[in-house]
């Protein structure tokens, strides 16, 4: 699949819904060629349509449910992924299993290699569902921005022991405009006057990568003679915890001095968030479904595509305890509420006093793994530069030809981010270890979404364990749409 094929069937999901709002039943199953019957499968899921309330007015949106309305998946670690996809909407589609490591064919990127779910049609998937994590689904299509996403939680058997409650948390942006029209908007004029930017303004901009780099609260900070750094390309009508805004969030009832684990997932499609815990402090306890050494906090930067998992403990005399998205370098915000028993639930205004932080590379810098990559060096290097045109609204991944891996072998990529917009960047198939920052080696995290700010680098290193071709991509819809997007082929593969 070349990258004009790829943009094609990206455009696929910008469609208008012309068809009932009430989510439909699952049709007939058909039997895969390859797999057992479909009606053989341990889990059932279905894409429809449902209605929910955004500021008043009523939204048609996409779902992925259960057959009893529960939204996503949740599996058990060791476990295969054993499931039925059944599509009830008028259009093709096609879901992603984002953090796990499915085999190619079941990956879910549009003719890479599998074909578009069709209207009416069931599909069957059945492969290892791995280890455990805070994972999604959703469409890798531009019906995303319609919320085509949901929670996929693999629990582990440490996992139910624990005496904690489980609070899944999915944060969207949500417009009333089509993904279609956001994305004609975009290319259709320039953006906060910024300026292309090449590999020559990297020496000029040196001075600036640490502060840019250190998440330190600057919006839209430009010098003189230099681009400014753009941080959202869209002020969304709404931005959503759980398919609800801080006018009417959603109240999740906790015990008091109980212990709540948060799965954070940030499923918007083109805005980055900060969680804030408020009162509570929290302990940072995995990132992307992978465990790494405890971080304490109450504030914790979420890109698109990553996933967080905290840890809180209540006090015994319980409360009401707002926990926040707010907005990259804006004032608004979303969110839900703990509260114990007999708890007043106060107002919380949709924008705040202040913005947003800047999401930086400090947390990530400090991040370990629990199971890091087994010490080897690399068989093989790749160096990438992200590349963007704001005027234009084209966005590039240099360098990026001839990706090409062989089984076994260990791979580094190092990535340079030479434009002024930040990109967290995400690779299928596989896990990586991030392993430099900014030129200073690290044993950082394993992940499969990290973020570049403006004028940053990271090294990644993973182990090609997984053959196919797979999609390494900005996780910004609409710089996916707009290019920047390649591959990692495994040699000998089509």
């Amino acid at each position: 699949m070349n990258r004009r094929d790829f943009l094609n069937g990206l455009m696929v999901g910008a469609a208008a819904l012309v068809t009932s709002a009430a989510l439909r039943p699952i049709h007939t199953f058909a039997q895969d060629a390859q797999t057992p019957s479909a009606k053989e499968a341990s889990s059932i899921l279905s894409v429809g349509y449902r209605t929910i309330e955004v500021n008043g007015r009523s939204a048609r949106v996409y779902g992925l449910v259960q057959p009893d309305g529960t939204p996503g998946l949740a599996l058990d670690a060791g476990t295969d992924f054993d499931v039925a996809l059944s599509s009830a909407i008028d259009e093709p589609t096609l879901i992603h299993w984002h953090g796990l490591t499915p085999p190619w064919a079941t990956d879910g990127v549009p003719d890479n290699p599998a074909a578009l779910l069709t209207p009416s049609e069931t599909r069957r998937y059945a492969f290892p569902v791995g280890t455990g994590g805070t994972h999604w689904m959703h469409a890798h299509t531009l019906q995303e921005q319609n919320l085509l996403a949901a929670p996929l939680i693999v629990r582990t058997a440490d996992d139910k022991r624990r005496d904690e409650q489980e609070v899944v948390v999915l944060l969207h942006d949500f417009s009333f405009l089509s993904a279609e029209e956001l994305l004609a908007k975009l290319k259709g004029s320039a953006t906060h006057g910024a300026m292309p930017m090449n590999h020559g303004s990297m020496q000029g901009m040196a001075g600036m990568q640490h502060m840019m780099s250190a998440g330190n609260g600057m919006s839209g900070m430009a010098m003189p003679g230099m681009a400014a750094m753009d941080l959202n390309d869209i002020d969304y009508d709404a931005y959503l915890a759980n398919d609800r805004t801080l006018d009417d969030p959603e109240v999740v009832r906790v015990e008091k001095g109980g212990r709540v684990r948060l799965r954070i997932i940030n499923g918007a499609t083109a805005t980055a968030f900060t969680i804030d815990t408020g009162r509570l402090s929290g302990e940072l306890i995995a990132v992307d479904g992978q465990g790494v050494q405890p971080v304490a906090g109450t504030s914790f930067p979420v890109s698109m595509g990553q996933r967080l998992d905290i840890l809180l403990s209540l006090p015994k005399d319980g409360g009401a305890f707002p926990i926040l998205g707010l907005r990259e370098g804006a004032v608004e915000r979303t969110g839900i509420i703990l509260a114990s028993a007999g708890a007043a639930i106060r107002k919380i205004a949709v924008e705040g006093d202040a913005k947003g932080p800047v999401l930086g590379l400090d947390l990530e810098q400090r991040l370990r793994p629990i199971s890091p990559l087994a010490a080897r060096p690399a068989d093989r290097r790749f160096e990438l530069s992200l590349t963007g045109d704001m005027a234009a609204y084209n966005w590039a991944i240099d360098g990026a030809d001839g990706l090409v891996v062989k089984r076994g072998e260990r791979v580094e990529v190092a990535i340079t981010n030479t434009s002024m917009m930040a990109h967290p960047m995400h690779l299928h198939g596989h896990h990586f270890q991030v392993i430099g920052i900014n030129g200073i080696p690290v044993a950082g995290a394993v992940r499969d979404t990290v973020l570049l700010p403006a004028m940053a680098s990271v090294i990644l290193a993973f182990d090609a364990d997984n053959p196919g071709h797979w999609p390494l991509h900005c996780h910004h819809l609409y710089h996916m749409a707009t290019g920047m997007m390649t591959y990692v082929t495994y040699d000998g593969i089509g």
